[in-house]
């Protein structure tokens, strides 16, 4: 017997859930961590989990998930990178001053009039300064502008950004410098944890520091990940590969603003390679 969708939440009544979901996560999450959150804030049964949409093995919930998302993305709360991985546009977002009603009714009168807003962007706030500087010194320079909490969620965007799974801040004071643990996954057949800690400052990390955070690793994982703006020492890089003790990554400032680079994580590029910072992400971390 054909079950009825009416017991399935309607797409409008998972736009503030799914704003509520990437809070909770961070800020950013993909598609199948959005998914997992809202269902366990709505609480939905197996049975309406179930249904499927049409004759797809597309779920119904997913398929009205999918129009929550693509609403909040054009009212301009959303953004999605081409990794699949979705983010608030800022994670000040406040969920009780927003009305979904409101929502849908200011998206569907955008599609109704063709009408395509410009971006206003604050060209304003020192732009000659940051002309002068080369991309990756104004990059290293946001970078230590941002709040210590604002630099884990990066971190966190930065690992599932590279395909990580499951990413988790967890920093809290007398936790040996463990900031966020994530699953790593190698070819979609083998994975395993890891253990990471942030460290944003000009300095350079030392051997007794790694240390320090290889004690924390100890019963945990068998690998972590330590990334700085700063730099490490020779010795900290050799702490971090010696004989015998679990292996530590090592990403210093220059290593981390290329790797934004990369995933084109708060950097445009165009096709002549001149590289330009985009500061207002960094403000929405």
């Amino acid at each position: 017997m054909k079950r009825s969708g009416s017991s399935v939440p309607t797409f409008d009544s998972m736009l503030l859930p799914t704003i509520q979901a990437l809070k909770i996560l961070g800020g950013s999450g993909t598609t199948e961590e959005i998914y997992d959150k809202v269902l366990q804030l709505l609480n939905l049964s197996e049975e309406v989990l179930d249904i499927k949409h049409g004759s797809t093995s597309q779920s119904e919930v997913e398929y009205r998930l999918g129009w929550s998302r693509t609403y909040l993305k054009k009212y301009g709360l959303l953004d999605n990178s081409t990794r699949g991985i979705w983010s608030l546009v800022s994670t000040a977002i406040n969920i009780d001053s927003l009305d979904a009603k409101e929502i849908v009714k200011a998206v569907r009168e955008a599609d109704k009039n063709k009408t395509i807003q410009a971006d206003h962007l604050d060209e304003t706030v020192g732009i000659e300064t940051l002309e002068e500087l080369a991309w990756h010194q104004q990059l290293h320079k946001i970078l230590l502008s941002l709040e210590p909490s604002a630099f884990e969620r990066l971190a966190q965007r930065l690992l599932r950004e590279s395909g990580f799974i499951q990413v988790q801040v967890t920093g809290k004071s007398g936790d040996g410098g463990i900031d966020g643990v994530g699953i790593a996954r190698i070819s979609g057949f083998l994975s395993f944890h890891v253990l990471f800690q942030c460290k944003r400052y000009q300095g350079s990390v030392t051997a007794s520091q790694i240390r320090d955070f290889r004690g924390a690793m100890q019963g945990r994982t068998d690998k972590g990940l330590f990334i700085t703006t700063g730099t490490f020492t020779r010795d900290a890089i050799k702490e971090a590969t010696r004989d015998g003790a679990p292996p530590i990554d090592l990403i210093d400032g220059e290593q981390l603003v290329q790797r934004l680079k990369e995933l084109r994580l708060g950097v445009n590029i165009t096709m002549i390679e001149s590289v330009e910072v985009d500061t207002n992400w960094f403000t929405k971390i």
